[in-house]
């Protein structure tokens, strides 16, 4: 799994995992020496934010650019005005997007600079949730978010998963899934990921991560 552009979203519908694959790509990222920044751009969810592992990505050396209220009990959206200086640095930059349609419109404030500095833009799919079950519901979803951000996805993650109860059977049964809406949409799949301490049987687009979602009960 490679990147050249300078700028990756990461985006697709609530409950897929985005920010989940967007801490776990900018960690993969700096280990292999690259200067990250991390844009929270999740107006959408106060409750599953990249805020949340702000400490440990600082201390890898990762630039955190979050919502002015995040992980406050003030509920406002605000679009961070940091947001303008990634466009002239030499980062390489993830945007954590907020789910569906509502976040893709706060991605598309940026999107003339985004496409000025070049960008991938990776969906996160999951055949677990309800809204993205079927590759048909799935598709649906993508081209809502890219009429909304007037942005195009380049490619998709197959993040299936039922949570701490996913098996590796779970993320196996999802392949023929991802090779739905590979062939529907023609983009291609990137990876499909899992949590590494699963004993998954892929090739070689699988993509081991970490669990960093919070638990709230």
């Amino acid at each position: 799994m490679t990147f050249t552009k300078k700028i990756i979203i990461i985006s697709g519908h609530y409950g897929s995992g985005k920010t989940n694959i967007a801490v776990n790509l900018a960690k993969k990222l700096v280990t292999e020496g690259k200067k990250v920044a991390l844009v929270d751009l999740d107006i959408v969810n106060p409750y599953f934010r990249a805020a949340d592992n702000r400490a440990e990505l600082e201390a890898l050396g990762i630039r955190c650019i979050l919502p002015q209220f995040a992980n406050t009990n003030v509920d406002v959206p605000t679009l961070p005005p940091q947001i303008h200086s990634v466009f002239v640095s030499d980062e390489t930059v993830i945007f954590d997007v907020g789910g569906d349609k509502d976040g893709a419109v706060a991605l598309g404030v940026y999107r003339n600079a985004i496409n000025k500095a070049g960008y991938d833009m990776i969906a996160v799919v999951n055949m677990y949730r309800p809204l993205t079950a079927t590759p048909e519901d799935t598709l649906e979803n993508l081209r809502e978010i890219e009429d909304n951000c007037s942005l195009s996805f380049t490619g998709f993650i197959n993040n299936s998963n039922l949570g701490e109860e996913t098996t590796a059977a779970d993320v196996e049964a999802s392949l023929s899934y991802a090779k739905a809406i590979e062939k529907m949409t023609s983009l291609p799949l990137i990876a499909t990921s899992y949590v590494e301490s699963l004993h998954v049987t892929l090739d070689t687009l699988a993509m081991p991560i970490r669990d960093i979602t919070k638990k709230i009960y």
